[in-house]
């Protein structure tokens, strides 16, 4: 009879390795996102400073201390393929009788807030711009008055 050999003896398992050490930190918590921007009452603005504008119902103030300090005044603005463009700007530089080259005439009281010469000016109220803000006389004339150079506009639809 064969003989039989002895079963070897169990191995045992190999111990588990500790877990590692964490190398980072928790994340820092993060601070809170910043509250939406509020609205000046009476206007689409959300600047506290400067001049408003909404396009969609062809008015605009002047805001002081997130209040209306003048307006709603009437505007008319850019006509198709002249669209008054839509953002926040600063006043860049004012011309009191300025004269348009490119359309040969005059832009009294002109509060320039783009480079490419986009300007709020006295102008008509019936007829669209070529991208600039037309103001009646007595609002264009209290704009170059009030706003300066580095103030806020802000144009909304």
């Amino acid at each position: 009879m064969p003989t039989q050999e002895p079963a070897p003896a169990p191995v045992p398992a190999p111990a588990p390795e500790p877990a590692p050490e964490p190398t980072s930190k928790s994340p820092e918590p993060q601070p809170a996102p910043p509250p939406p921007p509020v609205t000046v009452p009476g206007t689409p603005c959300d600047i506290t400073e400067g001049a408003c504008v909404q396009l969609s119902t062809n008015q605009s103030w002047l805001i002081s201390g997130g209040k209306i300090s003048y307006g709603p005044v009437p505007t008319t603005s850019g006509q198709p393929g002249y669209e008054t463009p839509v953002g926040y700007f600063p006043v860049l530089w004012k011309v009191r009788d300025d004269w348009s080259i490119p359309y040969n005439g005059p832009m009294p009281f002109s509060t320039y807030f783009t480079s490419s010469g986009i300007a709020f000016h006295e102008g008509s109220l019936t007829q669209e711009s070529h991208g600039c803000i037309h103001l009646s006389r007595e609002a264009a004339s209290t704009y170059f008055d009030t706003l300066q150079v580095g103030d806020q506009v802000q144009v909304a639809p």
